[in-house]
């Protein structure tokens, strides 16, 4: 297995984090907690800023229609600026746009049976790391990542939240 590369321990790197509530239902994170999630999936020594905006269903589909072609909402979408290249002059900074829709975040902790905060940490720091170039496009890449979000999550407090596909109770 690689080594994975140090997230959340030293934290030296500056974070601008803009919080946007479009939608806000019972049991959505505060800024201070989405902040914490954030600064724990940066890489040490990065720089970030990043935009965080929580939205309803009609937002989330239409953002997922016009972006990636899917006519449904879905649960996080990440927006590297500039296509995750380097920006002249910013070189070295993660600089983003998450979107997540509350209530897709909402309907797929209670269909998987995970708490609510659990699947809200996960989905931002599967975010975070896809601002940082992380994908999950093949099989290995899958696993790299899978085994970031499992550390980071764990070392957080928050359960593996692959740990019930890896057992075989989702089918997927």
């Amino acid at each position: 297995m690689t080594e994975l590369p140090e997230f959340n321990e030293i934290r030296d790197g500056e974070l601008d984090l803009a919080v946007q509530y479009v939608s806000k239902p019972k049991g959505t994170p505060a800024k201070k907690l989405l902040k914490r999630w954030v600064k724990a999936a940066l890489e040490a020594g990065v720089d970030a800023s990043i935009t965080l905006r929580i939205v309803d269903e009609d937002e989330g589909r239409a953002l997922n229609r016009d972006y990636r072609g899917k006519d449904y909402a879905t649960n996080v979408l990440s927006f590297a600026f500039n296509e995750g290249e380097p920006v002249p002059g910013m070189e070295g900074v993660v600089m983003g746009d998450l979107v997540l829709c509350a209530p897709v975040v909402a309907r797929e902790a209670d269909e998987q049976d995970k708490a609510l905060e659990a699947h809200w940490a996960h989905l931002v720091i599967h975010g975070v790391l896809h601002l940082q170039a992380y994908d999950h496009l093949d099989d290995v890449e899958a696993e790299a990542m899978e085994a970031l979000e499992t550390a980071i999550l764990q070392s957080l407090g928050y359960p593996d939240p692959y740990l019930s596909e890896r057992d075989g109770a989702i089918d997927g």
